[in-house]
């Protein structure tokens, strides 16, 4: 299957084509549908949200499927953990960055995190705005640590 060209919205889950757009696309996944949600209405304002998955291995094909931009992933999924996904992803090539939205503010997590090549990792207590300039901060080629995780981070 061929790569939607940038900007191109796709029906989740099934790859057809709705509409172009000029936005950055996303990929969210986490296993709890009230955070899809609350990820989806932040994030649609400034970014096209592509699909959201609920499980790493959705979010790896789902990944491979629609190649999008940025990766938003919570690191606790089942099936596969966020930071093996991202490592998958990014080993394959199949989008330009991954965002770890975690509640954990753990150092060790972190840096393995980065040195699987995740260029973002945003603690959950410091989302919204933070969420949006860690996808624009990794857009341009940057990486991406909330300032919580620095400071407190073990």
């Amino acid at each position: 299957m061929s790569r939607p060209a940038k900007g191109i919205h796709v029906e989740a889950g099934t790859g057809i084509p709705l509409f172009s757009s000029s936005r950055s696309r996303v990929v969210l996944a986490d296993d709890h549908p009230d955070v899809i949600q609350e990820l989806r209405e932040l994030l649609s304002a400034e970014f096209e949200v592509a699909y959201s998955a609920s499980h790493g291995l959705d979010l790896v094909d789902a990944v491979a499927r629609l190649k999008p931009d940025v990766v938003v992933t919570d690191i606790q999924m089942p099936f596969q953990d966020g930071v093996e996904s991202g490592r998958q992803i990014l080993q394959r090539n199949l989008c330009g960055a991954v965002v770890l939205l975690t509640v954990f503010n753990d150092r060790q997590l972190r840096d393995r995190a980065l040195a699987e090549g995740i260029r973002g990792y945003v603690l959950k207590v410091d989302a919204g705005e933070e969420l949006i300039r860690a996808v624009q901060t990794v857009l341009a080629g940057g990486t991406y640590v909330s300032q919580g995780a620095v400071q407190k981070g073990r």
